[in-house]
């Protein structure tokens, strides 16, 4: 896939940003890919709100530029959006696996296929699939109460659940086919495009190594089968995604988008789920605030679309979990023309990145900001508060199109489990894993889960 082309001007305007010097030849790389969140967050008290960082020896080195503070973040996703590209390496091999769709298309491209999909995600539209949700998470109360006071894999559960929800959404009543096809291949897929688009050198995907063809396997499987799913919806059309597109999409544009919802749209929100549930079985007296707010709502049934509204206390944790452990806590674009951000200039074929986790950390608009405390969230601290201070669910025009989609599940899924089964994290520093495009809990961690 060819890069988009960057327009060099004449000179620079601003100053040269600051940043750390790195090592000799590499740069930054060592410590971006030992603690990329620690980089960032050091960057920040240290140099402040853009900084510079150099990645890779020469011949395939990156400049990096980091940009934290709000005003930057707004600058990059929305104010001057046309000079920053998504064609940069991550998104080109997440547009090589899995297709050109509205998460990766650029122009007119995006612009025509969003005017298609977004009617498909309003909030009349996600309304629903909240009963889908709350059947979901019943299931995963059920296999959780078999399991009280023995460990529970909490990530691992969640994932299941969200890929659930997410294949019943896309592929209907055929989710129970789906999901062995979607455990077996999407993992694999995704932590391939990943690691592809962070490397400084990539092998050519072509090559008949041992790890192409046993991607390249798993690629094919999983067209093969969303295709049969989709040629299936053409003759016999459903209430689910795929029906829904077909509608305005032909099967290729279809394919890229299922593809595409599957991969972003399922390890996201079950990160969000399972931070969530953390954060609450460290703090009881929140765990006890949402528990009793979900007896009050809902009486002891499943929790409905209806009464997300009013599960106030929970959507504020949940917020509060995404803060603190943003599920998509970096992204990158590719600076197409020599810019000027926070009064630094930032040369045209750099790589801006703006960090949520960071930016959610930033003194100027958190304060004491690695405190759990969801009361952030009320409306009199909202109010005022920097509109690009908060961007779980990115910011601006190409912000996720299924973030209502992703919240209302999250909030489902807490509410169902709180209600029934107390949360008890262990007593260990909680260091997620930052090492693929998602932030993930520490490998490894468990938690307990027990009766009221």
């Amino acid at each position: 896939m060819e890069t988009q082309a960057v327009k060099s001007t004449a000179g620079e305007t601003g100053r040269t940003a600051p940043g750390p010097a790195g090592m000799p030849v590499i740069g930054s790389q060592p410590v971006l890919l030992r603690d990329r969140l620690g980089a960032y967050e050091t960057a920040l008290r240290r140099y402040g709100d853009v900084v510079r960082f150099t990645v890779g020896p020469p011949g395939a080195r990156r400049v990096l530029y980091g940009v934290f503070h709000p005003d930057g973040v707004q600058q990059v996703l929305a104010t001057r959006r046309n000079r920053y590209s998504k064609r940069e390496p991550v998104f080109d091999e997440i547009a090589a696996t899995f297709g050109e769709g509205l998460l990766t298309a650029e122009g007119d491209q995006w612009r025509d296929r969003r005017k298609i999909i977004q009617p498909l995600f309003t909030r009349h539209a996600v309304e629903g699939y909240a009963d889908a949700m709350a059947e979901e998470s019943l299931m995963l109360v059920e296999r959780w109460r078999h399991r009280t006071l023995r460990p529970v894999d909490l990530h691992a559960d969640c994932v299941r659940y969200a890929l659930r929800v997410v294949g019943r959404a896309i592929f209907g009543g055929d989710v129970d086919r789906a999901i062995p096809v979607l455990a077996e291949t999407l993992p694999l897929l995704s932590r391939r495009a990943i690691r592809r688009g962070l490397a400084p050198l990539r092998m050519p995907a072509g090559w008949p190594t041992r790890e192409n063809r046993r991607t390249g396997r798993a690629r094919r499987d999983l067209l093969a089968f969303v295709d049969e799913l989709i040629a299936e919806r053409r003759s016999r059309p459903g209430s689910d995604l795929i029906s829904r597109m077909l509608t305005g999409l032909d099967e290729a544009a279809v394919r890229d988008e299922a593809l595409l919802f599957l991969f972003g749209g399922h390890e996201t929100t079950a990160v969000a789920i399972a931070f969530t549930l953390l954060l609450l079985g460290r703090n009881p007296g929140w765990q006890e605030r949402v528990r009793d707010e979900a007896d009050v709502v809902l009486a002891g049934r499943s929790p409905g679309y209806a009464d997300v509204a009013r599960l106030a206390n929970t959507a504020w944790v949940v917020q509060e979990a995404m803060r603190l452990y943003p599920p998509a806590y970096a992204m990158a674009r590719l600076v197409t023309h020599d810019e000027e951000i926070g009064g630094y200039a930032v040369p045209a074929g750099s790589i801006a990145i703006v960090s949520p986790w960071t930016t959610h950390r930033h003194p100027q608009f958190w304060d004491d900001p690695q405190r759990f405390d969801p009361e952030r969230f009320t409306p009199q601290h909202t109010a005022g508060r920097h509109r690009y201070a908060y961007l779980p669910f990115g910011a601006g025009p190409r912000a996720c199109i299924g973030g209502h989609f992703a919240m209302l599940e999250a909030q489902i899924a807490t509410a169902a489990v709180v209600q029934s089964l107390r949360i008890v994290t262990p007593d260990q520093n909680i260091v997620p894993d930052a090492s693929g495009l998602t932030l993930r809990p520490p490998r490894g961690l468990t938690v307990a889960t027990c009766g009221r």
